[in-house]
């Protein structure tokens, strides 16, 4: 079975929500072919009815077969419809709802309706959580205030996806239950509009040029997570109709495949590793370099919230053991295995007993025997006695406070000791480091060797991590020779790629050289060619400008997606990006120092974003000057400096082809966009190269 279109809606059971997108709303997006077009924000169920009507229209009347997938419970468990209209017809059960939610952008009924509904069940139930600040009859505040209204709390399709809610539920976080309820009138009023044109999946056979399904999105969290899309309902809704637009025929079917029943079935439920498996990263948009019109001097910061906004991850996703996972980005948050420390120890060797103990002189039986980390003590502690106690070691039964064996007399019988002692002392409670389930680290984080050790005490053996970004570095121009190599008049070394090999490759970026490209276009487009195959990202320098040499922006230019960015700072200017076969391409200055600069300014946070990491800006610190110097306005400036005494130095020349200021420097003074004059003393912006994770 194939879709022409897939459209994937987040639904909402709150009022309007206003102009402005905003999370826990209606979204929408259409998939085509594994490609999503941007999700769209709707700020109350009658907008978004009203654009699913006339869309729908239009596709239908286009020929094309569509697929309309809700976050939506379509069913309730097996028992609830017989008992409100006389037999298990669902789809008849959303006309009972269309007939009796009442809803306007600002009010609906549906706490009061679920109020009347638990009024003809026996007991009380099965709905809960009144949201509202006054009392409704029936519905109680609580889920344990329930009893003996005879349904089940889940279908067995919640039950097929982790972390699914009850459709009883009718608010608090997570909850489903209010959206059910002012979702089904939307679905009813579809469904006869288009009548014989749609149809509902698994209900009815699946054979309309319409067909509403079903969905849950929370079956790829890790990717949901990874997206750049700031407002979580978005990105969801994207993933999806790209992830179901991009399935073949044979995938659908499979998933189709469902015996109907009265309760329904989540579509892709249990389908997670297919749906993951039709997610290659998307392809950036041809556009996305593209600055608004008129936009001729760019300043810096303008240029870094366009890479912000436009760039995503290009990585795939792997699982691998924690040992291997240093400077990998994880792909989904990282959960807690187990609580740390798994028991209440003590931080101390000494002696254990009961708290708090009162200030005097204290002396008490010592028990045989030890407790030891891995060897716990498994008797109880009476009340009065002490147990000797090693660091680490799982505090007995009786036993919370621990005195330090410094402070301590002891005998083989007995201790002797002076107090106060608060209860609790020298002791760790269980979970007091990480708690099980919690979130230890987030998707996006870069692993640290300290991460692994953290990892490692909470129990998780294994992870998924983003592919390692493969980061191809390219120098053009007849006039480079290799370092090393005999240079004649006229040439020079090439600073530039080992240089940026060895930055990428700090990053934790696997790094590709690809050598250096002659002043010779079809020799470039051939080099381009190979190389978008082996790489996600192309790092070149020279030829970025619009000189008759430079061969990298006219090749950039013929594909539509070229973009040559005048930059207003220096060392820097012009940087030329631009997609080769679906490939991103920095086209950096040829001059060394603003090759650098632009690639610690521009390229680092690019590069983590395309490898999945998220944006990272860059954090500098305020110290006093030790020079002087006059600064026009309308660019930004960045000055190799370094810091001696507390005070920030600058390298004797600004020239960008003096590369030794590179070495004598420890970091970068920026100097903003206004004109500015310093004077020694003053304070500047000092930005060290370790913050460039240098």
């Amino acid at each position: 079975m194939k879709f022409d279109r897939v459209i994937m809606v987040d639904w909402s059971g709150g009022n309007d929500r206003g102009a402005t997108p905003k999370k826990d709303a209606i979204w929408a997006a259409i998939g085509a072919g594994g490609v999503s077009e941007p999700p769209i924000y709707f700020r109350n169920r009658q907008v978004a009815e009203g654009w699913l009507r006339d869309m729908l229209t239009d596709l239908r009347d286009q020929g094309l077969r569509v697929l309309l997938a809700f976050d939506l419970c379509f069913a309730y468990p097996t028992g609830f419809a017989t008992h409100l209209i006389g037999s298990e017809d669902t789809l008849g059960l959303w006309d009972w709802f269309a007939a009796r939610v009442e809803d306007s952008s600002n009010a609906n009924n549906r706490f009061d309706l679920a109020g009347d509904i638990n009024a003809l069940f026996p007991g009380v139930g099965p709905f809960w959580f009144n949201g509202l600040q006054r009392d409704i009859q029936g519905l109680p505040r609580k889920g344990n205030d329930r009893r003996d209204h005879g349904l089940p709390e889940k279908r067995a399709a919640d039950l097929a996806i982790k972390g699914s809610f009850s459709p009883w539920q009718l608010a608090g976080a997570g909850a489903v239950g209010g959206q059910v309820i002012m979702g089904l009138p939307t679905l009813s009023r579809l469904r006869h509009h288009f009548g014989a044109d749609i149809c509902v999946w698994p209900f009815q056979s699946p054979d309309a040029q319409i067909v509403m399904a079903e969905t849950y999105f929370s079956q790829l969290p890790d990717l949901v997570t990874a997206s750049p899309e700031p407002i979580k309902d978005a990105a969801q809704v994207a993933l999806y109709a790209r992830a179901f637009s991009a399935l073949t025929p044979d995938e659908m079917d499979a998933m189709i495949d469902v015996a109907p029943t009265p309760e329904g079935w989540v579509l892709g439920a249990g389908s997670a590793d297919i749906l993951r498996a039709s997610l290659a990263p998307p392809a950036l948009r041809n556009d996305c370099f593209a600055m608004p019109q008129g936009a001729y001097w760019t300043p810096v910061d303008t240029a870094l919230a366009h890479l912000r906004d436009q760039l995503g991850a290009v990585t795939d996703v792997a699982e691998v053991p924690i040992g291997q996972a240093t400077h990998r980005i994880l792909a989904e948050d990282i959960y807690a295995a187990r609580s740390h420390p798994p028991a209440p120890n003590s931080a101390v060797d000494g002696y254990g007993f009961a708290g708090p103990i009162p200030a005097g002189t204290h002396d008490l039986p010592l028990l045989a025997g030890r407790s030891a980390a891995g060897q716990p003590y498994t008797h109880a502690v009476p009340p009065g006695t002490a147990i000797r106690i090693l660091t680490g070691a799982n505090l007995p039964q009786g036993v919370d406070t621990v005195i330090l064996q410094e402070d301590v007399a002891a005998t083989e019988t007995r201790i002797a000791f002076r107090g106060p002692l608060k209860k609790g002392s020298n002791a760790r409670d269980a979970g007091e480091d990480m708690r099980k389930g919690d979130v230890i680290l987030s998707a996006g984080h870069k692993i640290t060797s300290a991460d692994i050790g953290t990892m490692a005490a909470a129990g998780v053996g294994h992870i998924k991590v983003r592919e390692r970004l493969r980061v191809g570095i390219l120098s053009t121009g007849d006039e480079l020779r290799d370092p090393g190599t005999p240079a004649h008049e006229g040439q020079i070394f090439d600073a530039n790629r080992p240089m940026l090999c060895a930055v990428v490759a700090d990053w934790g970026y696997e790094v590709i050289d690809l050598g250096r490209a002659p002043d010779d276009r079809p020799k470039l487009r051939a080099i381009l060619d190979e190389a978008s195959a082996r790489c996600d990202v192309i790092l070149s320098s020279g030829g970025a400008s619009a000189g008759d040499e430079d061969h990298m922006s006219a090749l950039l230019a013929d594909t539509g997606s070229f973009a040559l960015w005048r930059i207003a700072m220096k060392p820097g200017r012009p940087l030329a990006l631009g997609l080769w076969k679906d490939t991103p391409v920095f086209g950096l200055p040829g001059n060394p120092v603003a090759a650098m600069v632009c690639t610690l300014i521009f390229a680092r946070p690019a590069l983590r974003q395309l490898a999945g990491g998220g944006w990272a800006d860059t954090e500098g610190y305020l110290l006093p000057a030790a020079f002087a110097k006059s600064k026009k306005a309308g660019r930004r400036e960045y000055l190799r400096a370094r810091v001696a005494d507390g005070r920030v130095e600058v390298f004797a020349s600004e020239g960008s082809g003096r590369v030794s200021g590179l070495s004598w420097a420890t970091g970068l003074v920026e100097l903003d966009d206004p004109a500015q004059k310093v004077t020694p003393g003053d304070l500047v912006r000092f930005i060290p190269f370790g913050n460039f994770a240098l």
